[in-house]
């Protein structure tokens, strides 16, 4: 994914809330590319495309291991679960609406403005309420290990929006490796996320 994304060196390493808050910031640098730039500005598509590919990733990453260990070690565990993977199909959609726009669009300014504040929100959720939660009912063996299976799972994920995909196990861990092969191949065809 390196040769595709011109982002950052942010070492991915460590437990899954470590893995998952890197990933955070690499978004949250993303994002303050695209806000840096004037409106209409062309790189700013490229950067949305990288965000987009970064936070499908990280997103199927999330689905696939994450939030089934959260169903499994926090007591209202399906309740957060079930409102993550909410969060996830509404910026999902919104990220499929911004695939379709270029740069100059007026509804590219509209989309960017509500992914980010969506992420951003997720975000915040995320590192203040279920991080924190997780680290108190889950070992540190287990948060490691889930690391691990996160870090793997990113390597395989889509990097396109994907709406209609099954979002639980065990669909999704059998269609996100298929799905993520044909988008990487794409994204090399196309040079999706790649400045000119």
């Amino acid at each position: 994914m390196s040769e595709v994304l011109e982002v950052l060196d942010m070492a991915h390493e460590g437990n899954v809330i470590t893995e998952l808050t890197t990933d955070h910031r690499e978004v949250e640098e993303i994002f303050g590319r695209i806000e840096a730039l004037p409106p209409g500005d062309k790189n700013r598509k490229v950067y949305a495309d990288q965000a987009t590919m970064e936070l499908v990733r990280h997103s199927v990453a999330e689905e696939e291991y994450l939030y089934p260990a959260v169903r499994q070690y926090l007591p209202n565990g399906d309740t957060v679960a079930d409102k993550e993977i909410d969060d996830h199909s509404k910026a999902e959609q919104i990220m499929k609406d911004l695939e379709s726009c270029e740069a100059g669009d007026a509804e590219f300014d509209r989309l960017i403005g509500m992914l980010m504040s969506e992420v951003r929100s997720h975000i915040a959720d995320e590192e203040e309420n279920l991080f924190p939660m997780l680290r108190t009912t889950a070992s540190a063996g287990a948060l490691d290990e889930l690391g691990d299976k996160v870090r793997q799972a990113k390597k395989l994920a889509p990097t396109r929006p994907h709406p209609s995909a099954p979002d639980k196990p065990p669909a999704n861990k059998l269609l996100a490796p298929g799905a993520g092969l044909v988008d990487r191949v794409r994204d090399t065809l196309t040079g999706r996320g790649k400045k000119d």
